[in-house]
């Protein structure tokens, strides 16, 4: 997969030098090797400074909301369905962009690498399909595949479907026996056990709202969590409330998630919350065949009215 980045500097630089966007939103090399930051390059010179690899985890699309300039912007699979959806939500216009699509086959998961490096990772590199790291444990060097992100491995759309320029040769889509065998086996428990089950995912949160801020459906000017005039939940980490807000959140997202994972990545807590996410998902596949940000003018189903919507919820 970084085998393309050439191809996209090339892309970028020519869209900069010809004055076809005003800027190119990318990733560069982080201050941590398993975690590349989101950049906007303005000059075509500083397109050296792109990379793409498997630690380019976040989703580009959270930097479009509201743009008013000419953009072009890299976009994976995920990335380029939630540009659909924003398209779609009137939070950007198709004509301001040029999308640079880019073929994806995963991206490692940083708690993963961690642990194969024993702690701290200190170094990072990628070879065809394997990667190496370094650390407190020596150099290990392991298949891709094994150190993939949860979301990665149910990922069904890992071509750009929608794009201006393409960065590499598309890559075959994963056929998959059952990706949402994680969501049945949560609602194969009983009550209990799956009270216990969220008590335990949400011991570790801080109420930092890292989650909230690089998810690109989360674009309110104010979020209901932020709102004094009504308080709908309270600012501190008193259990009732980090509860509220995971779920009311998830709830938002409903109809619109397309999985991208990036609440996970930016989470220094290492939460797995798209268990929250995952059961409305499903639903939407199951209820109104629904994959979110798969074609452009059509809107989430929980946006809209048909006489013939599924109605096997009222009793």
């Amino acid at each position: 997969m970084s085998g393309n980045i050439d191809r996209i500097k090339e892309i970028a630089r020519g869209l900069l030098e010809s004055e076809k966007v005003d800027v190119v939103i990318g990733f560069k090399k982080g201050t941590l090797p398993v975690m590349s930051e989101p950049t906007i390059i303005r000059k075509a010179s500083d397109t050296k400074d792109l990379i793409w690899d498997a630690t380019c985890r976040l989703n580009l699309c959270n930097y479009l909301t509201g743009r008013k300039d000419r953009i072009g912007i890299i976009a994976k699979g995920c990335d380029a369905r939630n540009i659909v959806g924003h398209i779609v939500e009137n939070k950007i216009k198709r004509d301001q962009l040029v999308i640079i699509g880019v073929p994806c086959t995963g991206m490692a998961d940083k708690k993963a690498l961690s642990d194969l490096a024993g702690g701290e990772v200190t170094a990072y590199s990628e070879a065809g399909d394997q990667i190496t790291v370094k650390g407190p444990a020596g150099e290990k060097t392991v298949n891709k595949a094994d150190v993939l992100q949860s979301n990665c491995s149910t990922c069904i759309k890992r071509n750009p479907v929608i794009f201006d320029e393409m960065a590499g040769e598309p890559v075959e889509e994963p056929t998959l026996e059952n990706r949402f065998a994680d969501v049945e086996a949560i609602a194969a428990m009983d009550a209990g056990t799956k009270w216990a089950h969220f008590e335990e995912l949400l011991s570790g949160c801080t109420r930092c709202y890292a989650c909230k801020n690089a998810c690109p459906l989360c674009y309110c000017p104010t979020c209901f969590v932020d709102e004094s005039r009504p308080q709908w939940v309270g600012k501190g980490t008193d259990p009732m409330d980090i509860r509220t807000y995971h779920f009311l959140r998830a709830y938002h997202c409903a109809g619109r998630c397309t999985d991208c994972g990036a609440c996970e990545s930016a989470c220094p807590m290492d939460i797995k919350m798209r268990a929250f996410t995952r059961k409305s998902i499903k639903d939407c596949v199951d209820n109104y065949g629904w994959e979110t940000g798969m074609k452009e003018g059509v809107r989430p189903p929980l946006d809209t009215f048909k006489t013939d919507d599924p109605e096997a919820f009222i009793r």
